[in-house]
């Protein structure tokens, strides 16, 4: 076993920053030809310290900007238009798109892969979709959809 910094979070196996202990075919053939990791040395250690402590920063900014945005979409409440059938149903459907544009139209910049829509909208009525908006900050969205005139 040899042990290795990770340069960015590897599933099952630790976070950025973490000294691990790995073998060390996993380390030469895998880790650090994809520069997910480092050697154990004094220099690499102060480096990785560095960008944990820069990268601390600009993660606490962007939880921040998450957290305030949050609130502005909690109190938000988009309706959208659509064309309807005889049977109530849906033309089409309302994507994550739909609602972003909706959004923007109110003044709120979201990305659309934020919002977390496990299938388009096909029904009138009111739905909640969350958007998540950082790691540990998730917003929940009122869409109202309604009918269209003509």
């Amino acid at each position: 076993m040899i042990e290795v910094i990770l340069k960015q979070d590897v599933e099952h196996l630790g976070r950025r920053g973490d000294i691990v202990k790995v073998a060390p075919g996993y380390a030469r053939n895998y880790l650090l030809p994809r520069r997910l990791a480092l050697a154990v040395t004094e220099g690499n250690k102060r480096q990785i310290e560095h960008e944990k402590t820069l990268a601390a920063v600009r993660e606490t900014e962007e939880r921040t900007a998450a957290a305030s945005l949050s609130s502005r979409l909690e109190g938000a409440t988009i309706v959208i238009a659509r064309k309807v059938g005889e049977t109530e149903t849906l033309y089409g459907s309302v994507t994550a798109v739909d609602i972003a544009d909706a959004l923007a139209a109110q003044g709120i910049e979201i990305d659309r892969r934020r919002i977390q829509l496990p299938e388009p909208i096909k029904h009138l009525g009111q739905h909640t979709v969350p958007a998540r908006l950082h790691r540990d900050v998730t917003a929940h969205l009122t869409v109202h959809v309604v009918k269209a005139d003509a």
